[in-house]
Order: C-alpha cells, then structure tokens, then sequence
C-alpha cells in the first residue's frame, strides 16, 4: 500500500510541475537531492561508526551486563510469564540497552532477534503475545538517554551544538515511555479478565 501512495505522489507531483511548466525543475532536484542523499550518507558513516564502535566497547568492557543487572527487574515485570534464563530475555534487554543508548540502527536487528526468541513462547503463531505487543511499544516509544543517531543527524546536517537536545529528548522519551507502560498494564489488565470470563 505505500509503494501505491509514494508512487501517486512521485507521480502527481511531476505532473503537477509539467502542467505548470517546470519539468526541467523536477529534473534538477532529482538530481540535487539524490547527491544531497549520497553526501549525508557519507557524513553520517563516520559518526555512526563511531557511536557503534562506543557500542561494542560498552558491551565488551561490560556495560550491557551493568544494563542487564539494573534493567533485570524491571523487564522481568514489564514481561512475565518468560522464564529467567530464557534467550528473549537477554534479546530484550540488548534490544532496551541499544533504544538507551539511541542506536536506532541497532536497535532493529536487535528487536527483530528478541520477537524471534518471543515467538517461540507464543502459544498462537498467528497473534502477537502480549510480551510481543509490550517489546514493540517500548521500541516505538524508545527512551533514550543519549540520542546518539539525532546528534549524528544535526553534526552531518552542520548543527553548530548538535547536543543540545538532550536534555528535552529525554523528557519526551521519557514521558513517552511512561504513556506506554500505563496503557500496556492498562490493555493486560482488560485482556486477562476478558481471559477470565
């Protein structure tokens, strides 16, 4: 269904500028914004290593297991019912740790492996569980303490303090968060005595 809606509005918008007679505009910033693309591509290549490298440091020097300690109990009661020793758990608490750190490009392999470990959980193949439903929820709010692929975006974009936005990322990364767990406990409390009946 996307691909329809990208194809109509690629389409009407050249033929809106053929009709007022700026084909050659459409042309030009075909071109403009695809090198506009490539270069941001490249500026933000270095940034993102950098920031995945910083990863990869943390989790060899330790950090994700001080992230496993603190986040433990908490993810063990945002899902229940997984056992303690189970992969999903550590999936989920990789995939929160990434979303903290704000490696969205991490973030992605890491989540799709912990929905795999939940899947195997799953008694109905066909429905998201709830511990599937409360994983994509968390991810999509992503609370984020360091918003590293932002600040990537605004030093490739020339941002002359890329950091400064720290500090209201986290107040509405936050406050999303906090949303989605009252509504989750909220659905699973409605779901469970529909469960009952």
């Amino acid at each position: 269904m996307i691909n329809f809606m990208w194809l109509f509005l690629i389409a009407s918008g050249i033929i809106y500028a053929g009709l007022q007679g700026n084909i050659g505009t459409v042309a030009v910033s075909a071109i403009s914004g695809a090198e506009a693309a490539v270069m941001l591509a490249f500026k933000l290549m270095g940034v993102m290593c950098l920031w995945l490298g910083m990863m990869k440091i943390a989790e060899k020097a330790g950090m994700i297991h001080f992230f496993a300690v603190v986040l433990g109990p908490l993810v063990r009661a945002l899902f229940p019912g997984i056992p303690n020793k189970h992969p999903a758990m550590g999936a989920i608490i990789m995939t929160l740790s990434a979303n903290m750190l704000g490696l969205g490009n991490a973030v992605t392999p890491l989540g799709i492996k912990a929905m795999q470990e939940l899947q195997k959980l799953n008694g109905n193949r066909k429905t998201a569980s709830a511990n599937m439903c409360t994983l994509l929820a968390l991810c999509t709010a992503g609370f984020t303490l360091i918003p590293a692929t932002i600040i990537a975006l605004r030093a490739a974009a020339g941002s002359v303090n890329p950091g400064e936005i720290i500090g209201a990322t986290l107040i509405v990364s936050f406050s999303a968060t906090l949303t989605v767990v009252i509504a989750d406990r909220i659905f699973r409390l409605f779901y469970n005595l529909r469960e009952r009946r």
